[in-house]
């Protein structure tokens, strides 16, 4: 059972190897590939990009959500005002209100389903590749900005080491501001009404 999960692993690992390696060897620095990791956030942040564009009706989910809100906003006045005839009202319509939220949620999951697999063997790639290795210095502020030295106790407590490297980041932190930063640049560019 070992031999065949090998097999593919290694499989898989040699097509990833052929699709990502040329991009590795292309970076300036490619014992230190930061310039990858940006690259291959944006490749999986256009892909997520792109099938929450097609496969989520986006007007139909601000639609969703503005009357989501609008819903509440009743439902709290009505309980400031004590009327328990509204009240009574909008828990009768609050059914709907229920279904129409898992509907969004079912929405807005539809993405993940598609680009679940691909991004996991992304990262089985990255994990194995010269990028595991990456560390990269931050500026003081970016540092504390980015809540490193949290996220430093959390891989120790998780994973036992040490962070050596003053202001230093792995390749999944960098990968984690990388993909943000790209997301919101991506979703901007193709006209997304509402942010993340």
């Amino acid at each position: 059972m070992a031999d065949i999960f090998s097999m593919i692993s290694d499989g898989i690992l040699n097509v990833l190897n052929t699709i990502f390696n040329p991009i590795l060897a292309m970076d300036p620095n490619p014992h230190n590939p930061a310039l990858t990791v940006l690259v291959i956030a944006f490749i999986v942040s256009l892909i997520t990009t792109i099938a929450n564009k097609y496969l989520v009706d986006q007007d139909k989910l601000n639609e969703r959500q503005q009357k989501s809100k609008e819903f509440q906003k009743k439902f709290r006045e009505a309980q400031q005002r004590g009327d328990g005839k509204e009240i009574a009202k909008l828990q009768a319509e609050q059914t709907e209100m229920l279904k129409d939220q898992n509907e969004m949620m079912m929405d807005s999951f539809k993405p993940m389903f598609v680009t679940f697999v691909p991004i996991i063997l992304i990262f089985f790639w990255m994990r194995t590749s010269a990028i595991h290795d990456l560390v990269l210095i931050l500026p003081a502020p970016a540092y504390w900005l980015t809540l490193t030295p949290f996220w430093h106790f959390i891989g120790q407590f998780l994973y036992g080491g040490k962070a050596t490297i003053p202001y230093g980041i792995g390749w999944l932190l960098w990968y984690m501001i990388c993909t943000f930063g790209m997301s919101q640049i991506l979703r901007k560019f193709l006209g997304f009404k509402q942010g993340f």
